[in-house]
């Protein structure tokens, strides 16, 4: 098989790794301190003890939150299979109360194999929820409720934490709810008869550590010998590899992307964009494909506007920057044009524009920078 063969087939592999959460937060879930063991004990503890329980993932966007309690459910679905029920809310989708209550029906009636009613009240749905996590408590089943987007269920009159909350005060009742927010103080914005009855656990989710980057990055980026590829070829791949990543540039160039945004979403972004850019001649990954990767991420959108805009449009642009030079951060259209006859006063070209033009283009401008932002 030819090394443009091979270097195609270990594109397309890395590349399936990135999209796969599962294998990317696996090996990070190996320590008891991690939030995939936290929350795994927590949630087990709940199922075995038969108790209910309440829990806030809080941290960043990208930062893993949902991907390690979806491998954290996968899981227990596996070892729990006939005592568990999933039950997945979106804050974008279901912050509504109505909605989200009409949704939790649907899905309990799925998963239970019951007829559902599209045409069922607010209150037939808000009872049917209460009626069920008794039933299934009576039958040792745990409900868990997974809530993402948290923070947007905590607004309006919290009709659907407080009567979920409050259904599981019962004795009967047997669940876990699992929100996911990106805001930190997620848990503050609760109404008070809401917070008694939440448990107040939370785990927060933080950068990864240098070790657990570059512990990434081997997991990720390193071939399997044991795969259909070539065992001389992975061989050598992992090599280059391994000196790739004991470079001190490449070291440098990790450490300034993880200075702008040390998410891990963004690292597999950037990791994606570096496997893209491999040359499948050569067959192996160098140090130019990671300086590429950086340098594409790291454009500036201004910058990149700019190349566009027209003469007037860049006439434009350094009115308004002149006008700030002199401290004049409040401008109108007038003081615009105004800037603009005195550069033409004193430069005089044939590109002279007519009012109506510089305002259209000035409109049009304003909105680009906007954009941008």
């Amino acid at each position: 098989m030819g090394i443009e063969n091979l270097a195609e087939k270990a594109q397309i592999l890395i590349r399936s790794r990135l999209c796969n959460p599962n294998f990317i937060f696996k090996p990070l879930s190996d320590s008891p301190d991690s939030n995939y063991s936290k929350l795994k004990f927590i949630i087990s503890s709940s199922i075995m003890e038969a108790c209910n329980n309440s829990i806030l993932l809080l941290g960043p966007r990208g930062s893993g939150k949902v991907a390690v309690l979806e491998l954290v459910l996968s899981d227990l679905l596996e070892e729990y299979p006939d005592t568990i029920t999933v039950i997945r809310l979106n804050g974008l989708l279901h912050s509504e109360d109505n909605s989200a209550f009409k949704e939790i029906a649907r899905q309990l009636c799925m998963e239970h194999h019951l007829l559902f009613s599209k045409m069922a009240s607010f209150d037939d749905n808000s009872q049917f929820m209460i009626a069920m996590l008794r039933e299934c408590g009576l039958a040792h089943k745990t409900v868990i409720f997974a809530l993402d987007e948290f923070d947007l269920f905590a607004q309006g009159k919290q009709r659907l934490l407080y009567s979920l909350l409050d259904a599981m005060q019962s004795v009967t009742s047997q669940a876990v709810v699992v929100g996911v927010s990106c805001r930190l103080d997620a848990d503050q914005l609760l109404e008070k008869r809401v917070r008694s009855r939440f448990s107040h656990r939370k785990l927060l989710f933080l950068p990864p550590s240098k070790e657990d980057v570059q512990r990434l990055l081997e997991h990720i980026l390193s071939l399997p010998m044991d795969s259909s590829l070539a065992h001389d070829y992975a061989a050598e791949f992992n090599e280059k590899l391994q000196s790739i990543l004991a470079d001190e540039r490449f070291k440098e160039i990790i450490s300034n992307y993880l200075n702008s945004n040390s998410t891990t979403n963004h690292l597999l972004r950037f990791l994606f964009i570096a496997i893209s850019n491999m040359e499948l001649k050569s067959g192996f990954l160098s140090l130019e494909n990671f300086k590429a990767a950086l340098s594409s991420i790291q454009r500036q959108p201004k910058q990149e506007c700019i190349k566009d805009c027209s003469i007037l449009e860049l006439y434009i642009l350094v009115c308004m920057k002149r006008l700030e030079i002199r401290e004049q951060n409040s401008y109108n259209f007038s003081s615009v044009m105004k800037e603009y006859k005195s550069i033409h006063d004193s430069f005089p070209t044939s590109d002279y524009y007519a009012q109506n033009v510089c305002l259209r283009t000035t409109e049009v401008t304003v909105n680009l920078l906007n954009s941008v932002k």
